[in-house]
């Protein structure tokens, strides 16, 4: 156990993203405005981790009276993300919190503060 290597592990319905410095044009091509960079209100940069989705309550459960205990425990069904590991993503940057792991800056976003994805442009 003393061996095994630390790593993030995304939860919920947010994504990890490794940030892009501002700069007026995106390195995938989109075009920022002066007013969004000088603000710092939007940031780009490319996922490297997702969580599972917004956890969903079984149906069924909700039936039922919430003091109840079920055997066995159900399974957690999570909504799953649009956003994927290797997207381009542009956000809301004060919804970002910034971590650092391991040396490395890291910004983790709520899905909900993403505003377009661009997918398909990995490098």
């Amino acid at each position: 156990m003393a061996d095994d290597p630390k790593r993030l592990i995304v939860v919920g319905d947010r994504v990890l993203i490794t940030p892009e410095e501002g700069e007026e044009r995106t390195n995938v091509g989109l075009y920022l405005p002066p007013s969004a960079i000088e603000g710092r209100q939007v940031q780009g940069g490319r996922i490297v981790a997702t969580g599972p989705g917004t956890p969903m309550a079984e149906p069924a459960s909700m039936d039922d009276e919430p003091w109840k205990t079920h055997a066995g425990g159900a399974e957690v069904k999570y909504l799953p993300m649009q956003a994927e590991v290797g997207d381009y993503a542009l956000f809301f940057r004060k919804a970002a919190v910034e971590i650092t792991f391991e040396g490395k800056t890291y910004l983790v976003v709520p899905q909900a503060a993403i505003l377009v994805l661009v997918r398909g442009t990995h490098g």
